[in-house]
């Protein structure tokens, strides 16, 4: 019976000239990778050699792979030297948000509050007073400072209101803490000057006085091409929306609504009508329609309440027919009735 060669299968007896054990060694049984190629290409049909594959393809495997694993440890390296530099430089980063602190590094929002409580204090006096507001002084001013730091323990003083407006950075330990106040039926501003050092504020310097804002003129436009035809639509179905939304019936609030539930008034008012109701030209199935309303507020005692005009801004969409409300807020138009 024919015997088939040994060097046709790629195999050799360790006996055979040019077999000896070093090419044993590198067999596929000492190299997974170009085995596991081996066993594929002579499933294909390929040819193999001292258990090597003799084409191209399973080289390209084996490159492959150790592509994909370099990548992956080059990746791994990277995000491991850039996390710790984006912490390093986050930490010297002021936050905007809930630290409170400028560019420079001051802290507004902690600032804002120590100005607002000297204003409730340097703000108000009486001569019966005067020692106590000048011990509770001692807490916001220098040391060596006046007692009263500028009172001249005549007359009285009484805030009515006060609130932070703005903060003015000068630099990482100086700002300007603008104060609104009211006092005796007048408002203005308060300048204070803060220091802060490691977490510890003083008023830096004596506050100023400064006037109110101005009121601003508002632009002589309005709205100028009204829809007459569906504001006199609306006029019924505005009636009836601000009733239901005054007593938050939401039963009948789902009947005008369109989008998300609308809550209501809870009884918090009593409606009285419709004032105006402004609609511009647009399109014919959504509109956003300026309405002004009568409220009757609440009074103690049994007493009749007064009456206040607010004006709504309504997102309305319009489906077979009828108008709905999609949304409801308070209006930024210019000129709003």
């Amino acid at each position: 019976m024919a015997r088939r060669s040994a060097v046709a299968d790629g195999h050799q007896p360790a006996g055979v000239d040019g077999a000896g054990p070093s090419e044993h060694a590198l067999g596929p049984a000492d190299d997974p990778w170009e085995a596991a190629s081996g066993r594929r290409s002579r499933r294909g049909g390929g040819s193999a050699r001292g258990g090597r594959w003799g084409g191209s393809g399973g080289r390209w495997w084996v490159w492959l792979g150790r592509a994909v694993l370099w990548a992956l440890i080059i990746v791994i390296l990277v995000n491991g030297v850039r996390a710790p530099f984006e912490r390093f430089t986050a930490k010297g980063t002021p936050s905007a948000g809930g630290s409170g602190s400028s560019a420079h590094g001051f802290p507004t929002t902690a600032a804002g509050a120590f100005a607002l409580q000297f204003a409730h204090v340097y703000l108000n006096y009486d001569p019966r007073t005067a020692e106590a507001r000048a011990q509770q002084l001692k807490a916001f001013v220098p040391e060596g400072a006046s007692a009263q730091f500028g009172w001249n323990n005549v007359g009285q003083l009484q805030l009515t209101s006060a609130q932070v407006a703005g903060v003015d950075v000068r630099d990482a330990d100086n700002a300007i803490v603008t104060v609104v106040a009211g006092t005796q039926g007048k408002w203005f501003r308060l300048a204070v000057p803060v220091y802060s050092k490691n977490g510890a504020m003083v008023v830096s310097a004596r506050p100023a006085l400064l006037p109110p804002p101005a009121k601003a003129g508002l632009p002589a436009a309005g709205v100028r091409d009204r829809d007459g035809a569906l504001e006199s639509e609306l006029t019924s179905v505005m009636a009836a929306f601000f009733s239901a939304y005054a007593r938050s019936d939401q039963t009948a609030l789902q009947r005008f609504s369109d989008g998300p539930p609308i809550r209501g008034l809870a009884d918090s008012v009593t409606f009285v009508q419709v004032r105006e109701i402004i609609a511009p030209q647009g399109a014919v199935d959504a509109r956003t329609v300026t309405v002004t309303v009568g409220w009757q507020m609440p009074a103690a005692g049994g007493a009749v309440g007064g009456e206040l005009d607010q004006t709504y801004d309504l997102s309305m969409v319009k489906k077979n027919g009828t108008w709905y409300v999609h949304d409801i807020r308070g209006t930024a138009q210019p000129n709003a009735s």
